[in-house]
């Protein structure tokens, strides 16, 4: 934990240090009162029409918002807690998709593998799909304008 401090606030004084985190403490201060007066304004310009519930004060919708939150949950973080174990199955199989899907050691014969077999392979796998007018179709495809 020592280096990781070192590595991010290397070359930055204790001054500026101290600047960001002030700074960071004001952003989530400000942004938890603008918060709450736009769910206090939302719920006063919606509920007591809607439903003739009661208008609320900024403090109310607050501990509305914390009270939703400790009821419905905080959000779709993942944590490293381990709370939730099904997804982790999810990261797994997708680390492994993505690894299968950067794989390219495959890809090195490719071009090898067209030049010597490529026209001929593709006709037999055509020849597999449709064995009645195989020769007709690749002809096709080969030469678009004659096929009128």
């Amino acid at each position: 934990m020592e280096n990781y401090f070192k590595h991010k606030m290397r070359g930055r004084s204790p001054i500026v240090i101290v600047g960001i985190v002030l700074f960071g403490i004001v952003a989530i201060g400000a942004l938890a009162i603008l918060f709450g007066y736009i769910l206090m304004s939302l719920w006063n310009g919606l509920m007591p029409e809607l439903f003739d519930l009661p208008m609320i004060t900024y403090w109310q919708a607050v501990g509305l918002f914390f009270l939703a939150k400790i009821l419905f949950g905080f959000g779709g973080g993942s944590g490293s807690s381990g709370g939730n174990k099904s997804h982790s199955k999810d990261d797994d199989s997708c680390r492994n998709s993505k690894s299968k899907k950067r794989d390219f050691s495959k890809w090195a014969y490719y071009d090898k593998f067209w030049e010597e077999k490529g026209e001929t392979a593709y006709n037999e796998y055509v020849e597999e799909l449709n064995p009645d007018d195989s020769v007709e179709n690749t002809e096709a495809i080969k030469n678009p304008e004659n096929e009128k």
